[in-house]
């Protein structure tokens, strides 16, 4: 507690559930719980529980319009947190799942008229090679044919790299990802084989 109270509640109740915001880095934090408990400085990274004492989320931030620690609360939710968790405990870190694409930036796929994510290039080894995904290539002739245009990642619409990674990051490394990609205007179903990504 940032009075040096110890052993302190807060209670309140849950406001939303599966909100987007954005974090200090930048990165939007996906399916977070939103809640009206006084989340004060300090208090971040302490449990959310209801009301039988069962850990929903971890405290994550608060939204003030004052600055002051009154306003929105959010909390990571709790199958999140056991994923991570899990993940800390067995490798020391957490691996993050890769396709082994790199995209273009989200403004250069809407310049080209595409709703989804271009592939630039494939990562030669990785499980979108694997998979036979394309990125974007040059004729002899100097003639640019643009690469694959990701448009769903395991059922779910993709039109931004970070909604892969959201995707992504509810899965294992070593399953496969059902990608669809359109190719030339046609629709192409690919299962890619996810690896490890490069940090």
């Amino acid at each position: 507690n940032p009075f040096g109270l110890d052993q302190t509640l807060t209670t309140g109740i849950v406001s939303g559930v599966g909100r987007d915001i954005k974090g200090i880095t930048g990165r939007p934090i996906r399916g977070v719980v939103q809640t009206d408990a006084a989340i004060n400085p300090g208090n971040s990274g302490g449990p959310l529980l209801d009301s039988q004492g069962k850990l929903i989320g971890v405290n994550t931030m608060i939204l003030s319009p004052s600055g002051a620690s009154s306003g929105v609360g959010f909390a990571v939710p709790a199958d999140t947190v056991r994923r991570v968790v899990n993940q800390l405990i067995r490798h020391g870190k957490v691996i993050k799942p890769s396709l082994g694409v790199n995209c273009a930036a989200d403004q250069q796929a809407r310049q080209l008229g595409l709703s989804g994510v271009l592939v630039l290039s494939v990562v030669p080894g990785s499980g979108a090679d694997k998979a036979g995904l394309q990125g974007v290539s040059k004729s002899a002739w100097g003639e640019v044919s643009l690469g694959d245009e990701i448009v769903q990642v395991n059922g779910e619409d993709v039109k931004s790299a970070e909604d892969i990674i959201s995707v992504l990051e509810l899965c294992e490394v070593g399953t496969l990802a059902k990608v669809t990609v359109r190719r030339k205007g046609t629709l192409i179903h690919l299962d890619v084989p996810l690896q490890a990504r490069a940090e």
